[in-house]
């Protein structure tokens, strides 16, 4: 999932830039919304270092191999935070090991980042309506199930949509080869994301379900259902 520097047009590069200082500005912005913004700063930089060890964890899946992401659960774990703890996290893989790089860290940040985005107001919505209750297990497990592996398979759709944009002027042979060597890796990867998910939730829930509140503190309205929740 990480694209190496080099390989894409410069025109794409400089989008992803774009497109990752856009999604910090607005993700630190809601972070400095919060009563305490400095609250999550703990949490986020040891998921980050849990995120920067994972991604490399490769699964060989032939013809290829691929590596886990969790930026679904980083979304459900972060919720603001989570854009800036990829960000980090691909910054420093880039400098420290050349995965990845830092020309096209913008475009990884996005790759990876967008998707956590939208797990996490997946989460929101779940906890509204209660689905991510402690004291519900099978709601939970199902929940984390969907909100893994849409978050992956939207990061696996940004790629296919960066390789083909970037691809279709170096060659078509190449991109065809390439697509499906994706493809075949990335399937069974966005299952297994989904599983490892749920797994971790329904773990949370029973020895610290205050993970699972999210680091966003909700809307007054919804805060003394939160609480009422955690301390049954």
């Amino acid at each position: 999932m990480h694209i190496a520097d080099g390989i894409l047009p410069l025109a794409v590069s400089v989008a992803g830039y774009a497109t990752t200082s856009g999604l910090t500005w607005f993700s630190l912005r809601r972070i400095k919304q919060l009563p305490d913004p400095q609250a999550g700063v703990p949490r986020a930089a040891l998921v980050a270092a849990g995120f920067f060890v994972v991604s490399w964890i490769h699964i060989p899946i032939p013809p290829t191999s691929v590596h886990l992401l969790l930026n679904g659960l980083m979304g459900i774990l972060l919720g603001w935070y989570a854009f800036p703890a990829i960000l980090i996290g691909l910054f420093f893989q880039a400098v420290m090991f050349q995965h990845g790089g830092l020309v096209s860290l913008g475009v990884n940040a996005t790759l990876i980042g967008a998707p956590a985005l939208l797990a996490h107001l997946l989460a929101q919505l779940s906890r509204q309506r209660g689905w991510l209750a402690p004291q519900r297990q099978a709601s939970m497990g199902v929940v984390g199930f969907v909100i893994g592996a849409t978050a992956l398979a939207m990061s696996v759709l940004l790629f296919f949509a960066v390789q083909l944009f970037s691809f279709d002027q170096i060659d078509p042979t190449l991109q065809r080869n390439a697509l499906l060597v994706a493809v075949v890796g990335y399937l069974p990867l966005i299952l297994i994301e989904g599983v490892l998910t749920a797994m971790v939730i329904t773990f949370l829930a029973r020895v610290q379900p205050v993970l699972l509140g999210g680091v966003a503190t909700p809307r007054p309205e919804l805060a003394g259902r939160v609480a009422s929740v955690q301390e049954g």
